[in-house]
């Protein structure tokens, strides 16, 4: 409780101070090694890693390869991430090493991402995305402290639409149409 109390306090109202942007970038490419000396992805598995850290990569020391950064980024305003994004892996010799540290085989890789995969032989350019909290950013600029209150479309806690009541259920040939379905609740 006194955490929280010393957060409140030392933190100024999001309508003071002016507007103060920062780029967070530098972002591990794994953030744990599990216990059979895989790493896991900070992210997702398709960020390209920083480029003087792909050596790195060969490495069969686990620390070195929590020490790969990857090409992420966000962009904070006022302590609010406003966005975030990566540069994409567009070499298939650096994805095939990233499934591989990830246990992902050549053949469990074609099954699951080979679209991708097939699509680099044809060649990709480097090539990145962001994507931008439009919501975020009306919130500081109307000086509200939580999204909620400018947000178009709120949901619930429980994730519920109270507009349009949102989702619903579906018919069983709606499933039938997708190859879905309903499974009893546990108990």
């Amino acid at each position: 409780m006194q955490g929280l109390l010393r957060l409140e306090l030392g933190r100024p109202p999001v309508t003071e101070g002016g507007l103060q942007f920062l780029w967070v970038v530098d972002f591990p490419l794994f953030e744990a090694v599990d216990a059979d000396g895989s790493p896991q992805p900070a992210h997702h598995p398709f960020t390209m890693p920083h480029p003087d850290d792909v050596h790195l990569l060969d490495s069969a020391d686990p620390a070195d390869l929590l020490a790969v950064r990857s090409q992420a980024y966000d962009l904070v305003l006022n302590g609010w991430e406003l966005g975030s994004g990566s540069v994409r892996i567009h070499d298939p010799d650096v994805q095939r090493r990233i499934f591989a540290l990830l246990g992902i085989d050549a053949d469990e890789a074609q099954d699951r991402f080979g679209f991708l995969l097939d699509a680099f032989r044809f060649g990709a350019p480097p090539h990145a995305g962001f994507a931008f909290g439009i919501d975020r950013l009306v919130a500081l600029l109307a000086g509200e402290e939580n999204i909620r209150e400018v947000i178009a479309f709120p949901k619930t806690q429980s994730g519920t639409d109270p507009l349009t009541g949102a989702p619903g259920s579906l018919d069983a040939g709606q499933l039938a149409e997708l190859g879905l379905r309903v499974l009893p609740p546990a108990d």
